[in-house]
């Protein structure tokens, strides 16, 4: 067990997580220039943007890459630094590190050799998009980038559709209509909210139901990235979903999937089993040899 007291003197080696604007300039914190002019590095995720950044305000600490492509060999390099006792940042082009973004690996590493992370906070669209929405709050999961593969986002949603909690995804312009027709399809015409260009000139919230969004969508030509925000499933509608099954049998149960969803028994049993919280072996045990 690691006991962190981010505050004490006399650290010897420190990572430090550094948010930078998602747009907007001004919404970088003194706190930030502060810790990017006194560290000895900056990892980047990609260092021309980052130096634009630093040349605007005047910061001359030297920058080196750090992205999805070569973390894994840059890690040993930066944990050098920690292990000279000096402090390091890490940024992302936009917004937080690790969210959607590099980072988590980084850190990771440095909890491991027992280094201390210090986390500031920032700019984060995802975070932005959810209070400007409107939809509940109080409740929320941040789900990032969906799948491209059109199966492997229907099994995510498929997942997902259930959860009371508001959910939020990022999405590129060129993906975004077929990712709103396939949350439609997957989780029917709930509340949902599409913002783009948070904080910048063209900043733009949507505001509507899945089907107005997907209207939208078609109407105009998309730029910048966006952020959605679906509303979460009503527990009235989550309770039916659950039990419309509940005038089946077993054995009628496993009929259903096979006759109506087109299933192999296979992997109508294993439905089965989820809707019902049972073990596989017992309802095919029920289906085949009538137990």
């Amino acid at each position: 067990m690691m006991i962190q007291k981010s505050f004490e003197e006399h650290h010897k080696g420190t990572v430090y997580a550094v948010p930078t604007p998602i747009g907007n300039l001004e919404d970088i914190t003194y706190r930030a220039l502060k810790v990017l002019k006194s560290v000895s590095v900056i990892a980047a995720e990609d260092t021309r943007n980052t130096k634009k950044l630093l040349n605007h305000f005047d910061i001359a600490t030297p920058l080196i890459s750090y992205h999805e492509h070569n973390k894994k060999s840059r890690e040993k390099q930066l944990l050098e630094y920690l292990e000279k006792g000096e402090a390091i940042a890490v940024v992302s082009d936009a917004g937080m590190p690790s969210i959607s973004d590099p980072g988590y690996e980084l850190v990771q590493a440095a909890i491991e050799a027992e280094k201390s992370v210090v986390v500031l906070p920032g700019a984060n669209a995802a975070l932005c998009a959810l209070v400007g929405s409107g939809l509940p709050a109080d409740e929320f999961l941040f789900y990032g980038f969906l799948p491209r593969k059109k199966k492997d986002k229907t099994a995510e949603l498929e997942r997902l559709k259930q959860g009371k909690a508001t959910m939020l995804f990022y999405e590129s312009p060129y993906r975004l209509k077929d990712t709103i027709k396939d949350i439609l399809e997957q989780f029917g015409n709930r509340r949902a909210v599409a913002a783009r260009e948070l904080t910048k000139k063209f900043e733009e919230y949507a505001r509507g139901t899945l089907e107005d969004l997907l209207n939208w969508s078609r109407d105009r030509e998309l730029k910048g990235e966006f952020c959605l925000v679906v509303e979460g499933t009503e527990e009235a509608s989550l309770q039916e979903d659950r039990l419309w099954w509940s005038h089946l049998s077993i054995k009628g149960h496993v009929r259903h999937y096979i006759q109506e969803n087109n299933l192999t028994t296979k992997a109508a049993i294993k439905q089965v089993a989820v809707d019902r919280k049972m073990a596989k072996r017992d309802v095919y045990q029920t289906y085949h040899l009538g137990q």
